[in-house]
């Protein structure tokens, strides 16, 4: 059996009991009746229909917290764009939090932000201080992403600098808890490239991204995963992602909860094939008791989904998941805090062995998480394929197998090899690479007969930034 990670460094502080209010005690509140909370990945550029987008959030007929996507002006930290997009009336693709009239961001949330319904910001950028500061003086106190997730897939900022100015980010919403509230923060490295990483580093980076927030005071944090090409991969995957956060988040000191991602490559093309692909998402979700489900919606291979169809998306999901839990009850199995007991959430999973092996070298190289994650990209120890940021070694390849799991082709400098032989064959191809691309997608429209999904842009559309 595979021991826990050594912790390397001082654990954080027991804290006191966190606050009944706020993103992280909804979500507990949910569980604690048996739902899972579903959230859409929604932005505009305008207040009102920003607020139509909450609001049919809030009313969809499912239990969801609501979702405020920047632009990507915003998320790159060109605010004179932002302001000059503004100013001439373009569309931006979500919402200029930091550059936004204070007086419009208060009336689009005002009766619609609460205990009963969190708001979360979520935004995709390497330099978010000015996007913490817009948002704790919004009146919100959850948001998302990481110093690695959000540096190495999308710019070239370096890691190094992202390090920074997450460390600053952290330090700013952190001292909310002083106030009664309790600031949450999300981490997005369970996605790192939205497709074709092995599950394990997945969630090795998402596991220290957690370690990350909480050593700089964040006391509530959500662990993330996305969807990937195996159903059965991914159950050993979020098993060993509970696992390895009840062994290193402790109960007593931080709050925790597990978020899905319906699945962030190449969309399916086919309403059914979409729909399967979502109801999946919900099913991966409700048997490893995720408590959290980030959706998405039948459109997303053709088009900008509407404020409608994301909130039918989420009545999906929440159909779905309430589908399997009670197919699950009706058969005797357990679906609640932990995973279903079945071969493919194995507490000693390949995945979870090669994760742990991961975070264990990465603690082991600097007592200061910051400076250890820096090392451990630059001698290969986290490596992710086919990522072409500066920082990456881009040694490390991937490719699925014929039971399409994901695995490891070429294993660069991760420190894996007592666990891993990578395959003999030759080199991963550009052909092989863009057939896996496609896999889902293809799977799942097989599996429907109707039309693709199109239809046009229309005024009340979803802006997503990335």
């Amino acid at each position: 059996m595979t021991s826990a990670p050594a912790l390397v460094g001082a654990p954080a502080a027991p804290a006191a009991r966190p606050p009944e209010a706020g993103f992280a005690a909804f979500v507990r509140r949910a569980r604690a009746r048996g739902e899972l909370v579903v959230q859409p990945r929604m932005g505009f550029g305008s207040p009102a229909l920003m607020r139509a987008g909450l609001r049919a959030t809030r009313d969809a007929e499912a239990t969801t917290v609501g979702t405020l996507t920047l632009d990507s002006y915003t998320r790159v930290g060109d605010l004179a764009a932002a302001r000059g997009a503004a100013a001439d009336g373009s569309d931006l693709n979500g919402y200029p939090l930091v550059t936004a009239a204070a007086h419009d961001t208060r009336w689009m949330l005002g009766g619609l932000a609460g205990p009963d319904f969190p708001v979360q910001v979520r935004h995709g950028s390497a330099v978010p201080q000015d996007i913490f500061r817009a948002l704790v003086r919004a009146g919100l106190d959850a948001t998302e992403g990481g110093p690695v997730s959000y540096c190495l897939p999308y710019g070239r900022v370096p890691l190094s600098t992202s390090l920074s100015n997450w460390t600053d980010s952290c330090l700013i919403l952190a001292p909310l808890r002083e106030q009664g509230r309790e600031p949450h923060l999300e981490t997005f490295g369970g996605c790192m490239l939205g497709q074709l990483c092995p599950p394990s580093q997945l969630v090795a980076i998402s596991v220290l991204e957690a370690l990350f927030f909480t050593r700089l005071g964040v006391r509530s944090v959500s662990a993330s995963y996305a969807q990937q090409t195996s159903p059965e991969q991914d159950r050993e995957a979020v098993a060993a992602l509970r696992r390895l956060c009840t062994e290193l988040l402790p109960r007593d000191s931080v709050d925790w909860h597990i978020v899905i991602y319906a699945y962030m490559g190449v969309f399916p093309g086919t309403v059914g094939g979409a729909r399967a692909l979502l109801r999946s998402a919900a099913e991966l979700a409700t048997l490893t008791g995720a408590e959290r489900l980030i959706v998405k919606t039948v459109v997303e291979s053709r088009r900008i989904p509407t404020i409608a169809e994301n909130a039918d998306a989420l009545e999906l999901a929440a159909r779905s998941a309430e589908n399997v839990r009670g197919a699950a009850k009706a058969l005797g199995a357990r679906v609640d805090d932990a995973p279903t007991a079945a071969p493919a959430t194995d507490a000693d999973s390949q995945v979870y062995q090669e994760a742990a092996a991961l975070v264990e070298a990465v603690l082991n190289l600097d007592a200061d998480l910051g400076r250890a994650l820096a090392h451990a990209f630059r001698c290969g120890y986290l490596d992710i394929p086919y990522c072409l940021h500066p920082d990456n070694a881009g040694r490390a390849r991937s490719y699925l197998d014929t039971a399409g799991r994901l695995q490891w082709a070429e294993l660069g400098s991760l420190p894996l090899r007592h666990l891993v032989r990578a395959r003999s064959a030759a080199p991963v191809t550009s052909g092989e690479l863009l057939t896996a691309l496609g896999y889902v997608q293809r799977t799942f429209d097989s599996m429907a007969d109707d039309d693709p999904a199109g239809g046009s842009h229309d005024a009340t559309a979803q802006g997503e930034p990335r």
